[in-house]
């Protein structure tokens, strides 16, 4: 570094990266910097510039010798744990100003000799106490993995079968198919049964047990809750997702035109993805692929950019942040904010160019056989090659991931649909009300049906749900009564016997324009 190089560092003014100390008068206060620069991005301190003026105060001989001498002890010893920082005396006019530069710690969270976590906060720096941001440096470093962690009062009774045999199906097609499991026989084995089929003389837990979903003291994993639990949020509350379609382009709009019910949205990651894509092709507009009349229509948003950019939120979110993953659909954008910045240093320019470095490696690992992708980085190229108008935010002061698709919609078209679904508004509120007064008369395993439905299901899923077979009978006694209080309705009403027949549920009014809810 030259004389030239400290002045244009100087001409920037103290950033986050850069910090000025005219001498080492508190060899507590720059310890605490390099702590703080250690727990973020590294940064340099410079010894010999005015922090308030910006003037150049050259050391002398001596006194380079003595502030080198100081920060490689406080490095050491004020650090904990200790870091290695490099050192350069810069020629300057009438002496020389020190250098050190501090890089980003590979062994978080550092903390004073006094036991204080610190961090940068622009300019300056702040303690940490939160036991979040705490995790979120040890993941980050490798020294503690969120989707392996235990999660107390759950057991291998509360998770869903139907969940599991896709998993198990999927995971060991081979094997299952040397056994003979395949087709009716696999949909009427136990899960037991196929277990043993997988590893012989092993029942679900034991297999479990093996393929690390269940630890050594017998609790069931975070990744095992996420993938498998019928009711994930009973223990995870927040891992999940908030889906707004608004009336115009603001989150501060009053008026909104779809939203899922937190119920709705309630299970596990395959149930949220196939809820969170019920959203998108219910408010997303379907455009014609060519020019020809009878060619089938698409997404304005193609299918596959969906698939690529909600799977990576699911699977990639910060697990220790607490809050949802937020996907809201506006006139002239979809946004998909995800918790948690880019790990490992990773860069939009990095994510954009295909390298692929996962949060969450065992869940990582596990979810491509429930979720469509193939784990190899090439999905978001493949969007952007689609012409996709998609803009990407690492935003580390909101801790959060945005993604922001462009829609370029007809204003005047959405304008005219707008005014028509504010007419719509008052008899779709009446509607939404009966409904809701019609609920209290429901059992609880109707109700359970019916947000199972939020996303249209088989009579076979219906009775998998349930855990009762597929006869003539369980569907009369559980899904006609929900067909006469229109509740439910099938996906093609002309043909009832319908081998592709599938239920879902019945909501408030077709595209809704209701006053928007508290989230």
């Amino acid at each position: 570094m030259t004389e030239q190089d400290v002045i244009a560092l100087r001409d920037l003014a103290e950033v986050g990266s850069a910090q000025f100390k005219e001498r080492i008068n508190d060899k507590y206060d720059i310890g605490c910097e390099l702590v703080a620069f250690s727990n973020s991005h590294g940064g340099r301190l410079v010894i010999g510039i005015n922090d308030k003026t910006g003037n150049i105060n050259a050391l002398s001989y001596k006194e380079l010798q003595e502030t080198t001498n100081m920060l490689t002890s406080m490095a050491s010893e004020n650090v904990l744990p200790g870091i290695l920082i490099d050192i350069e005396n810069v020629p300057v006019k009438g002496g020389a100003v020190v250098v050190a530069t501090i890089p980003e710690g590979k062994n978080k969270p550092y903390h004073d000799n006094k036991g204080v976590i610190w961090v940068k906060n622009g300019t300056d720096k702040r303690k940490i106490f939160d036991n979040a941001e705490i995790a979120e440096m040890m993941t980050g470093c490798g020294a503690f993995f969120p989707d392996v962690a235990a999660v107390n009062d759950i057991t291998v009774d509360d998770l869903d079968e139907r969940t599991l045999k896709i998993y198990l199906q999927n995971r060991f097609t081979k094997v299952l198919g040397l056994k003979g499991f395949v087709g009716d026989k696999y949909k009427k084995a136990s899960l037991d049964e196929i277990a043993n089929a997988i590893a012989k003389n092993h029942d679900i837990s034991q297999l479990l047990r093996n393929l690390h979903f269940i630890l050594p003291t017998g609790r069931l994993t975070v990744a095992a809750v996420l993938l498998f639990a019928s009711y994930t949020q009973r223990w995870l509350p927040v891992i999940t997702a908030k889906c707004i379609c608004y009336v115009g382009n603001s989150v501060g709009g009053t008026q909104f035109r779809d939203k899922v019910d937190d119920a709705d949205m309630e299970g596990n990651l395959l149930h949220q993805f196939d809820t969170i894509m019920a959203f998108y092709t219910r408010n997303l507009r379907t455009v014609q692929a060519n020019d020809e009349f009878n060619s089938k229509g698409e997404l304005e948003i193609p299918y596959v950019s969906l698939v690529e950019f909600t799977v990576n939120a699911l699977v990639h979110r910060s697990l220790n942040w607490r809050a949802p993953i937020r996907i809201f659909i506006f006139d002239d954008r979809l946004e998909i904010h995800s918790p948690g910045t880019l790990p490992d240093g990773l860069t939009v320019d990095d994510i954009k160019a295909g390298t692929s470095m996962p949060r969450n490696v065992f869940l990582f690992n596990n979810a491509n056989y429930l979720l469509p992708y193939t784990g190899v980085g090439s999905g978001i190229q493949r969007s952007l090659e689609t012409g996709l108008d998609v803009q990407f935010e690492n935003n580390e002061k909101s801790r959060e991931f945005l993604v922001t698709i462009y829609r370029h919609t007809n204003l005047e078209s959405s304008q005219e649909t707008d005014k028509s679904n504010q007419d719509k508004a008052k008899s779709n509120q009446e509607a939404a009300h009966s409904i809701q007064r019609s609920y209290g008369k429901l059992t609880k395993k109707q109700i359970d049906l019916l947000n199972f439905c939020s996303v249209p299901r088989t009579a076979q899923e219906i009775m998998d749900r349930l855990r009762i077979t597929n006869q003539t009978r369980n569907r009369k006694k559980h899904i006609n009564p929900l067909l006469e209080m229109g509740m439910l309705e099938m996906t093609i009403p002309e043909h009832p016997n319908d081998k592709n027949q599938k239920y879902r549920k019945i909501r408030s009014g077709d595209n809704p324009t209701l006053p928007i809810a508290e989230c």
